[in-house]
Parts: structure tokens; C-alpha cells; sequence
């Protein structure tokens, strides 16, 4: 029986699928990302499942939410696209599974960090020397003043990062970026030593034995694809009734103006030069009164 092809595993389904098993390969990913940090270990995640539901809607995002051993609450998810609103999107579920962590009556202090990691298949920064970005909350006139270590957004442009990473390696992060764009290309994958790296491998070619699992990778990314030609079906409709408005416009000021070299011809009322012209009677009045004629 021939080898089936290696499902992506940028697509959400199959990120959430391999990371939501296997919490210790999450953790190692959060480490890479967060490598001037002291090492987390995560000890559960808190949305294992996938609803097949999730996988047919509006701006499809499978996120992974995973909890480590000190509370710390981590949001980590794939992007292939840049999704309208995706930063305040972002900012809104991190607050979210943040605030969400009291119960009532509870003290503030009983609140643990809560970190974002967004791999993206996209540049969305024009800076090209720098790929991996994290965002806190720090003042604006002296940044070495954080306010609080409670919110923290970690970006990651994979496609430039992996450029960088051809000119400088760049340790377990890049090995995992390698994992994220060349997942294909044997060559590359079998130079990689990271072993967590190399396990991620291993499931996802166990992953992509699996015809369930196919099948609802597929859903996933044929619902992208109907998502994305509905957008552009609607932003060409648009533009076909900009289009359409401007060339009414135009034909309506051609009116406009016969009217108005019309005023003062001999024999030649209002109602008649509405009829010429298909204005109405009111249009044409108003105009004359404009004109002054």
C-alpha cells in the first residue's frame, strides 16, 4: 500500500491534533518561543477536544490552551492568514482565558500569567531582520518599566524566520520552524537533532495514516478556501457596484448639464426638459433655481 503524503501541520486541525496529545511536545514548543524564560512544563490542556462544528465556521481558529505546573495559562495558535481584526481578536480571548481564571469571591492575586503565541505562515512586520516579537505591558516612554507580567504576546513570522534561520541558527526555535515549513522535505527534517522535533515528526506521520483525521483536515481546508472565495466574491461585487454608482453618477450629471443648456431655449419649460432629459420635474426646478435662470 503507497505511503500516504504528510498531512500539513499548519492546518489547525492538525496543530491542535498533534499538540493537544502530546503536551510535552507543546511545552517544549512554548520553551523555544519563550527561551530567555525559565522552562515551563505543562501539565494539562484545557481544550483537547474538537468539535467538528469548529471546523466549518466563520474565521476558522483552533487554538491550544495549555495550563504549566505554576498556573500560568498559555493560548497558542496556528495562523495561515491574516484574519481581519486578528490583533484585537487576539487581545480579547487572552483577557478572556485571564479573567476567566477567578472564580467568585477569589482574590485578585490568585490570578496567574497568561501568555499568546501566534505561529503565523505570514509577514506581517516590514522589518526584514526581525521575526520573533513579543508585546508587554510596558511604558511607553521607558519600556525597561513593565507594568505587570500578567499579559504577554508572542509573535512569530515563520516564513522570515526561516529565512534567518538559513543565515543563523537559531536553536530549538528554529529547529521547530524548520518542523513548520519544510515538514516535507526529508533532507531538512533528518538534519534536525532536536528529538522533540523529530517525535513531532514521527506523530504526524501517524497522524496522517489516519482517514478520520484526513478527512477532517480536508473539511478544515476546504472551509478556508470556500471562506476566502466568498471574501473575494464579495470584494469583487463591491468593486462591480462601485463601478456601477459611478457610471450612474456620471450619466446622472450628463443629464444635469443638458438641463441646464436647455435654460432659456424658447419654448422650452420645466416639464419639458425633464421629459428631454429624464430628470424629474422637482430635479430640474431646483436646478433652475440654482443656476439662477
Amino acid at each position: 500500500m503507497p505511503t500516504l503524503p504528510l498531512l500539513d501541520p499548519k492546518n489547525d486541525f492538525v496543530f491542535k491534533r498533534l499538540f493537544a496529545q502530546r503536551p510535552e511536545l507543546l511545552a517544549d514548543l512554548i520553551n523555544a518561543v519563550r527561551s530567555d524564560q525559565p522552562p515551563v512544563e505543562v501539565i494539562e490542556v484545557l481544550n483537547p477536544r474538537i468539535d467538528p462544528a469548529e471546523l466549518t465556521g466563520k474565521f476558522i481558529v483552533l487554538d491550544v490552551l495549555a495550563r504549566d505546573v505554576n498556573g500560568s495559562l498559555y493560548g497558542i495558535e496556528m495562523q495561515v492568514r491574516h484574519q481581519p481584526a486578528w490583533d484585537v481578536r487576539s487581545a480579547f480571548y487572552l483577557a478572556r482565558a485571564f479573567a476567566n481564571q477567578l472564580q467568585t469571591g477569589q482574590d485578585y492575586r490568585a490570578l496567574r500569567p497568561a501568555v499568546a503565541i501566534h505561529l503565523m505562515d505570514f509577514e506581517l512586520f516590514d522589518d526584514p531582520a526581525q521575526a520573533h516579537w513579543r508585546f508587554e505591558l510596558r511604558d511607553r516612554d521607558q519600556p525597561a518599566v513593565r507594568l505587570t507580567s500578567a499579559l504577554e504576546w508572542n509573535l512569530i513570522e515563520l516564513p522570515k524566520l526561516d529565512r534567518l534561520r538559513a543565515n543563523r541558527n537559531s536553536g530549538t526555535l528554529a529547529a521547530w520552524v524548520a518542523y513548520f515549513e519544510h515538514w516535507r522535505e526529508d533532507a531538512v527534517m533528518s538534519a534536525i537533532t532536536h528529538t522533540p522535533v523529530q517525535q513531532a515528526r514521527q506523530q504526524l506521520e501517524e497522524l496522517s495514516g489516519d482517514e478520520e483525521a484526513r478527512r477532517l483536515a480536508f473539511v478544515l481546508e476546504r472551509a478556508r478556501r470556500d471562506e476566502a472565495s466568498i471574501r473575494h466574491a464579495e470584494r469583487s461585487e463591491g468593486r462591480e457596484e462601485g463601478r456601477e454608482e459611478g457610471r450612474q453618477e456620471g450619466r446622472h450629471e450628463a443629464r444635469l448639464e443638458v438641463a441646464r443648456s436647455l435654460f432659456g431655449q424658447p419654448g422650452l419649460d420645466d416639464a419639458t426638459i425633464a421629459r428631454l432629459t429624464g430628470l424629474t420635474l422637482d430635479e430640474v426646478q431646483q436646478l433652475r433655481q440654482a443656476a439662477g435662470a
